[in-house]
């Protein structure tokens, strides 16, 4: 949602120069009219189109800023026979999960159901690999599910806190 207020401003400030553009050209006046209606017309269409799109899941070959990126934990999935695959990816850096859409692969739902049965069964998660390169090798697996992490060691603390030792005198007994 952040992104929305920069970027119709952006597209508003092109919008702006363009009429102006269009106001001070050698036309006629019908062609200027036409221009600033134009341009009063765009930008509900622009703004409607951006907050359309803030609902629906991206597909994951036009996300070109994070393909870099070499992991990201999903969330949820929906798999849509012969249509999509839908995931929910949490990933570094971000700060909350965005939805984005896959084309449909039998190879990666298989993949996708088998790493969600996997962690559930350890208690971890599945990640994606390398979520947004388009050259995945073929062998490659793309979902598994999260290793296990070690146990975690147990800090050595005070063993015996509390002592009780016995004393060899009775410090109470009277001799009569």
């Amino acid at each position: 949602m952040r992104d929305l207020i920069p970027l119709f401003a952006a597209l508003g400030l092109l919008a702006a120069v363009l009429a102006h553009i269009a106001i001070w050209s050698p036309r006629d006046l019908w062609v200027k009219v036409g221009a600033l209606a134009t341009t009063a017309a765009f930008m509900p269409v622009a703004y409607l189109s951006l907050s359309t799109m803030l609902s629906r899941p991206k597909p994951i070959e036009m996300e070109w800023s994070r393909d870099h990126l070499t992991e990201a934990a999903v969330l949820g999935a929906r798999l849509e026979e012969g249509k999509a695959i839908y995931v929910w990816l949490e990933m570094d850096g971000v700060d909350e999960p965005r939805a984005y859409v896959l084309p449909w692969s039998e190879e990666l739902a298989k993949q996708l159901h088998g790493a969600q049965r996997s962690a559930e069964q350890t208690g971890t998660k599945v990640l994606m690999r390398k979520p947004f390169e388009n050259s995945l090798d073929e062998q490659e697996q793309l979902f598994f599910a999260a290793p296990v992490p070690p146990p975690q060691e147990k800090e050595e603390g005070p063993q015996n806190a509390l002592r009780f030792e016995h004393s060899e005198t009775e410090p109470n007994s009277t001799d009569n």
